[in-house]
């Protein structure tokens, strides 16, 4: 049942007074030495004139929260494929394996071990767990079963892509968490060892047992309260293993940075790509499935592989429109597009039947 305005609002207030203030009074000298930062003590976007008009933090809540929404949520049960551990550790470990447990959280095996993005396994994006946008679907695997985990890929802050309480739950077993600059903070405030952390600006690589991980350009923004917007750093992510390029591109615009990534790397294997949430009125810091595309040209993938869709509305679109859109542009390009289902291992460089899951769900 979705909650009132007033309810929203009271949720709003509860993770500001909770969340508000932790790093939005003092700068971190820390952070000036990155392109990044600036004198106002915040993270900002590369220079991007061909960037499209986005309206402010108060109008985009107002918009979201007062906004029509008709077919934002399936009526349907969404298709999943449950996992447990005794099928992860079947998987070979000589090839790249990608799980996808919904939204933009998804589970890794890479040489042999495993490793986790964006992990959202709570209930709810939000602050609060008793208001927010409500999961879809339940996680394909229990967090409780989750083997031991490598490392820990974070693209950002935000409630859909750092959910505190998962990280919480997963501290001891993760052997490192990488994450842009700034993150760190929120992560030692969760009882994360600071020898855990290890925090990049753009184009700092960092190397965990064979797995290499580079930190690149995105177009989005950060904080978790209206207070600390720009207190810590976003970023897109280039992962390296076994002889194969991911790139994985958390929240962000259309820019020329995705060319100028494409070009570093020579190309993807798999180009995991945001495709959903969108809106007109931040049209600069999220991509229509039109710009996506477009930046999975940039980028010279093989194959790409949409995230950011089918477990929370987070706009006022269709929940199935992404998909939809995606997939008729893919063959009007010629691009191999991967949709996986809930659940479902996607192993890089391997054939696969690729259905359209969400066809014929209300």
């Amino acid at each position: 049942m979705r909650l009132p305005f007033r309810a929203w609002f009271v949720a709003l207030l509860a993770g500001f007074a909770t969340t508000g203030c932790l790093s939005a009074s003092r700068c971190e000298p820390g952070f000036s030495a990155s392109p990044q930062f600036g004198d106002d003590c915040r993270f900002h976007n590369t220079p991007n004139p061909d960037a499209k008009p986005s309206q402010g933090g108060l109008m985009n809540w107002a918009k979201f929260l007062l906004g029509s929404k008709v077919g934002t949520e399936p009526i349907d049960r969404i298709p999943m494929r449950m996992l447990d551990r005794a099928q992860l550790d079947l998987l070979d470990p000589e090839t790249t394996h990608v799980v996808r447990l919904g939204h933009s959280s998804h589970l890794l095996k890479l040489n042999g071990k495993y490793w986790l993005i964006d992990p959202v396994f709570s209930e709810r994006a939000s602050p609060v767990q008793w208001a927010g946008p409500k999961r879809f679907h339940p996680t394909p695997i229990p967090l409780a079963d989750l083997p031991p985990v490598e490392g820990v890929i974070l693209s950002h802050d935000h409630y859909d892509h750092l959910d505190l309480a998962t990280v919480r739950a997963l501290r001891e077993q993760v052997q490192r968490f990488f994450v842009p600059l700034g993150v760190g903070g929120r992560l030692r405030q969760a009882g994360v060892a600071p020898e855990k952390i290890q925090e990049f600006d753009w184009w700092q690589e960092g190397e965990l047992h064979g797995v290499k991980v580079t930190a690149t350009p995105a177009q989005h923004f950060s904080g978790r309260t209206l207070w600390d917007r720009g207190t810590t750093l976003w970023a897109s992510w280039v992962i390296e293993s076994g002889g194969e390029r991911i790139f994985y591109s958390g929240d962000t615009g259309y820019f020329p940075g995705f060319k100028q990534i494409g070009e570093r790397f020579g190309g993807f294997d798999l180009a995991m790509v945001e495709n959903g949430a969108y809106n007109e009125n931040w049209s600069s810091v999220h991509m229509t499935p039109e710009e996506s595309v477009r930046a999975f040209m940039d980028l010279r993938g093989r194959v790409m592989y949409p995230v950011h869709n089918s477990t929370f509305s987070l706009a006022l679109h269709a929940w199935q429109e992404p998909m939809e859109r995606l997939t008729t542009l893919a063959m009007e390009n010629n691009i191999t597009l991967a949709t996986p289902e809930i659940g479902e291992v996607l192993t890089v460089g391997s054939d696969r039947s690729n259905a359209l899951w969400w066809r014929g769900l209300r």
